[in-house]
């Protein structure tokens, strides 16, 4: 009787040692690389064609990128966007480091005050959003209250125009100042001992310490929770459908007034139901995140010095 052979698959067939590897590494990999291009690349490619479209036509045609250069809500929702980086992120950065250097000079407990700032950032964001908006209630919120125990006048937050953006900044502050924080301890970390010791040495005060070799090498850092910020800017939503949204359909408002790039395209596509001009604004967005990512992958490579 022959011997009964113990070659596997790929054994019959003589292939070196890493060909075999890899093969069988793209056999795992396959259906992981199917779902992705089923659900990423395929939804995207359509909708990328499909942004050439205009409803009742035939063809591909620029009727719908040409309609957003003169759409006023559009715009508007261009400048909202800009304005919710422009507000967020500085100030969530310059909170976040202020907490992560007091951290750092803490003897006991770090643990505990690392999980209680970065609670929000974990917390569900629908759940934190609909707590602001009771806090933000003008008539039993307890930010009113607060403000009418101490004899000041009550505010619309949510409900003026001129101060529903702010409302809805301070509650993107509030959530995000936890993820700066923890990125902002890990480069604390990576900046080594001796060039403290050494400045310490030469007579150096903890504020020139912090300006001469702290700040410069948290360079990298700052540009990479910018560059974050932007991105998470680009694609807010879901904290203002929840704080602004609701029955009466006033989805971004008062008056486009808090409504973000990714607001307008859900209107338009799920509310409007007009899926080709949502598709020209998803293009948009694409290419302003792809933009914002090239721009980090360019700068983070670059060598930074004291």
């Amino acid at each position: 009787m022959g011997q009964k052979s113990k070659e596997g698959f790929f054994g019959r067939i003589p292939m070196k040692l890493k060909t075999r590897q890899a093969m069988i590494a793209y056999l795992f990999l396959f259906i992981p690389i199917l779902f992705f291009v089923g659900i990423r690349i395929s939804p995207t490619l359509y909708a990328f064609s499909m942004s050439f479209t205009v409803r009742g036509e035939i063809g591909y045609k620029l009727e719908n990128y040409v309609k957003l250069v003169s759409d006023e809500e559009f715009i508007r929702s261009i400048v909202n966007t800009l304005l919710y980086f422009i507000i967020t992120v500085p100030i969530q950065l310059a909170i976040g480091l202020i907490i992560a250097l007091a951290i750092e000079r803490v003897n006991h407990f770090k643990w505990f005050y690392r999980i209680m700032f970065f609670l929000p950032y974990m917390t569900s964001i629908v759940a934190v959003s609909w707590v602001w908006r009771l806090m933000y209630d003008p008539h039993n919120g307890v930010l009113n209250q607060v403000l009418k125990f101490l004899h000041l006048p009550q505010q619309d937050w949510l409900s003026d125009p001129k101060q529903a953006l702010l409302s809805v900044s301070a509650m993107l502050i509030w959530q995000m100042i936890g993820f700066s924080m923890l990125i902002f301890l890990a480069g604390l970390k990576g900046i080594p001992q001796q060039f403290y010791d050494a400045a310490k040495i030469d007579g150096a005060s903890k504020w020139k310490m912090f300006w001469k070799i702290t700040f410069p090498l948290l360079n990298p850092t700052i540009v990479f929770l910018t560059v974050i910020g932007a991105i998470q800017t680009l694609q807010i939503f879901t904290q203002i459908a929840n704080l602004t949204g609701g029955s009466s359909g006033s989805l971004g408002g008062p008056l486009n007034s808090t409504s973000s790039i990714a607001v307008y395209m859900y209107k338009t596509g799920f509310r409007e139901y007009n899926l080709e001009y949502a598709s020209a604004i998803t293009v948009v967005l694409f290419v302003l995140i792809l933009i914002v990512t090239l721009i980090q992958l360019r700068v983070l490579n670059r060598s930074y010095e004291l």
